[in-house]
């Protein structure tokens, strides 16, 4: 009488995915697991799957007796001979669990109970207008950067970025932030003080800034190593968020602050402020403020 070693009816894919982690990459165990589960005879000796898959006895026993201690197939005997009943399920889908096999990403694809594949849903959440209260700003808007004002770029000018440590230092000599930051992977931001004024008031403010080691034109995607950056900025208890970059800042960058200012806002029920400081406006702040930065690190006009 042939027992089933597999409850088909719990789920047949939670089936499937383990008898394919369980043949994995061995191409003896494969070939084991697919001669006992050719054709139609049930029950095949160590010496009929030795012969037809070319391994010798030995290994046929110690594959086979993975599949065993794995409820893949059922160990047996004919003649007195050890052999091994195919099971019914693994049979009818063999040639997928062998297809899965030693495929992470397409095993990775396959839903369980324990891992369901659940597609993406997108809830639409209307949001009254008079609850959101956000503002963009530029660099000119903020009062602790007035300087900037005097600053007229010429096109003859190059910039020389400097370290992303000496241009936070500047900020925050220009702030008169005394603070300590210790940049690392997890902050949400890169500098935050109490001490930028806008609007002749001191307001709390977080800086995201992007040194000389980003490249090309800004996008989220390249804001941190998880591309989370802009998100964790606007997790500190501040008012204005500014994302600066020594380049080009695309509009994606822009389009996810202006969305994440109107969450804050409506959350919180108070005004957002943000704010990016590109290229140029980078290098107006530090014509306007040069004697801010490190001296031995001031050179990064080129004419």
């Amino acid at each position: 009488m042939v027992i089933e070693t597999s409850d088909v009816r719990s789920s047949p894919n939670e089936q499937i995915v383990h008898c394919a982690r369980v043949l994995g990459r061995s191409i003896a165990r494969k070939k084991v697991f697919e001669e006992i589960h050719r054709g139609k005879k049930p029950v095949k000796t160590v010496d009929e799957i030795a012969e037809r898959t070319g391994l010798k006895r030995i290994r046929v026993l110690q594959e086979a007796g993975v599949l065993v201690n794995n409820k893949i197939v059922k160990k047996t005997k004919v003649n007195k001979k050890t052999a091994y009943e195919k099971d019914a399920f693994y049979s009818q889908n063999k040639t997928r669990i062998l297809r899965l096999a030693g495929n992470k990403k397409a095993l990775a694809k396959v839903p369980t109970k324990w891992s369901p594949k659940v597609p993406p849903i997108t809830v639409e959440v209307a949001i009254p207008q008079n609850k959101i209260n956000i503002k963009q700003l530029s660099v000119d808007d903020i009062d602790s950067f007035s300087r900037v004002h005097e600053v007229q770029l010429s096109p003859q000018l190059e910039l020389y970025p400097l370290l992303e440590e000496t241009f936070q230092k500047g900020l925050q000599r220009i702030l008169g932030e005394e603070g300590k930051f210790t940049d690392w992977g997890g902050e949400n931001d890169d500098l935050f003080s109490t001490r930028l004024v806008l609007d002749g008031k001191r307001i709390n403010v977080a800086f995201g800034l992007k040194g000389r080691g980003t490249k090309g034109k800004l996008t989220p995607k390249k804001m941190g190593k998880q591309g989370d950056q802009i998100q964790r900025l606007f997790r500190t208890p501040a008012d204005l968020f500014i994302v600066q970059y020594w380049g080009q800042i695309d509009q994606s960058i822009l389009e996810q602050m202006k969305a994440f200012a109107i969450m804050k806002s409506v959350l919180e029920g108070k005004r957002i402020f943000y704010c990016v400081i590109d290229g140029q406006d980078t290098l107006r702040i530090a014509i306007a403020y040069k004697e801010y930065f490190d001296s031995n690190n001031s050179n990064f006009l080129k004419t």
